[in-house]
């Protein structure tokens, strides 16, 4: 499996709370033998404002196994609002990260016609793949940026001229079966200032995944997803012989399983739904759990989720896919806390409302929400920004505090989960100001980053 993780990159962003600073690249200490264990040792700053770093990925990956030339050593942040694509040295000094080069919006919008860039992943080809959420403007436009993987030059789109997805967000391939699978969140003009009911309603967001043809790089089928809006974060199993997989479904806060029938087709079924709660205090009456992240062990064993409003960490036994079973559950601040503004009325899951998390003497403010797991899988990770202009309006706390990371323990024989009572990295003490700390990547690879040919 490796050594044990001993330090992890997140991208920290500024967007939307008012300090007039860039986002950055922290790095952090989570080696528990270490005198520095939960402290920012490094900061890369980028030279631009509010660029919404979000999410990362590597230039080389398990699809580049066997190729001795390739190893993991920059890390690629794409940058949501502003559509650039940074590029980090973390190869040269792991601890001490530096920037390589810098691929301009003008760039992407140029050869690509595409702009607000999310995923992104390493192909077996030595290139990279992003993919997009809009064009330059702000529409609906899922398609995906193609990067040389040695020099970083945007080469052009991976997707036939016109035949981008109308909406995109994540997507993960499965060679074996010449697949790869995009989800949708919305048009960044819609989302970008902040979540209004309305626009569900009018049918501004996601509820549809698309199949491509990994090979023609087309897509071949699409498919509506019942009890399936905003679905977000899509996983294969990492078995690369396995057809079928999992989708996070935000706003439905419903876990869907899709797989390939024997004709070769793609279909979907909801196996996971996490009901809403009847609430007062808020800004609808009933509030969803809002599904975030998901992700799956190494071993397919497990599937983990956060419920960002609710504010629970689950942890499902997969063993049966079409039959998840819930072995762990942790409630780590979230929307329903007692003597929070939000009262619930009616709970189809809990007795009570959940006490407030306290940890090393900090309340906890916002929800479980980026997660990533140890490649033993015995240890979550787990961080509480969403997305600034979501955190603004969702959890004005956070914009205040900062987000924080936590460590949770998961007993891999049985299920369960556990928090660590002594892991705290609180970006609320940032030189700068309250930070907003998001996805999680540790530098030798992990669960949510890896596809195996």
């Amino acid at each position: 499996m490796g050594p044990r993780e001993e330090i992890v990159y997140l991208p920290c962003i500024y967007g939307n709370t008012g300090i007039e600073a860039p986002d950055y690249l922290a790095t952090v200490d989570i080696d528990p033998k270490s005198p520095q264990y939960c402290q920012v040792i490094h900061r890369l700053p980028m030279p631009n404002l509010r660029d919404e770093l979000h999410h990362s990925g590597w230039n080389a990956c398990s699809s580049c196994f066997g190729d001795s030339t390739k190893s993991r050593t920059k890390l690629m942040l794409p940058c949501l609002m502003s559509s650039r694509i940074y590029v980090v040295d973390v190869g040269s000094d792991p601890r001490a990260p530096k920037l390589h080069k810098v691929i301009e919006a003008e760039d992407i919008h140029a050869k690509c016609g595409l702009g607000y860039v999310h995923t992104s992943h390493c192909l077996a080809s030595g290139e990279v793949m992003i993919s997009t959420l809009g064009d330059s403007k702000g529409n609906g436009k899922g398609g995906f940026v193609l990067l040389d993987g040695e020099t970083f030059e945007v080469k052009g789109t991976w997707e036939q001229p016109g035949g981008a997805a109308p909406m995109g967000y994540d997507f993960w391939y499965q060679p074996r079966h010449n697949v790869m699978i995009s989800t949708e969140w919305a048009a960044p003009n819609v989302f970008r200032d902040g979540f209004n009911p309305a626009d569900v309603e009018a049918g501004l967001y996601g509820s549809h995944l698309h199949v491509w043809d990994w090979q023609r790089h087309e897509i071949i089928q699409t498919l509506t997803l019942q009890d399936g809006l905003i679905p977000l974060e899509i996983r294969f199993l990492h078995n690369p012989d396995a057809a079928q997989g999992f989708v996070g479904c935000a706003l439905s806060s419903t876990i869907q399983r899709f797989y390939k029938n024997q004709g070769g087709t793609w279909s979907v079924e909801k196996v996971i739904q996490v009901p809403p709660k009847k609430v007062k205090g808020w800004m609808l009456p009933e509030m969803p759990g809002l599904i975030t992240d998901i992700l799956l062990s190494l071993d397919d064993r497990f599937l983990y989720f956060s419920n960002w409003l609710h504010g629970d960490l689950r942890q499902y036994d997969i063993s049966d896919p079409q039959r998840p079973r819930l072995t762990g559950q942790l409630f780590l601040g979230g929307s329903i806390v007692k003597g929070g503004p939000v009262q619930v009325l009616e709970d189809q899951e809990l007795k009570s409302q959940p006490e407030p998390l306290v940890v090393k003497g900090k309340k906890v403010p916002g929800g479980p929400q980026m997660i990533q797991l140890s490649l033993d899988g015995k240890r979550l990770y787990v961080t509480t920004s969403l997305y600034s202009a979501w955190d603004k309006q969702f959890y004005p706390d956070l914009i205040r505090e900062g987000s924080v990371m936590l460590q949770i323990d998961v007993d891999t024989v049985k299920g369960g989960l556990k928090l660590n009572p002594n892991f705290l990295v609180d970006f609320g003490k940032e030189p700068l100001g309250p930070a907003l700390a998001h996805e999680l990547r540790y530098p030798g690879g992990d669960c949510s980053s890896d596809i195996w040919l």
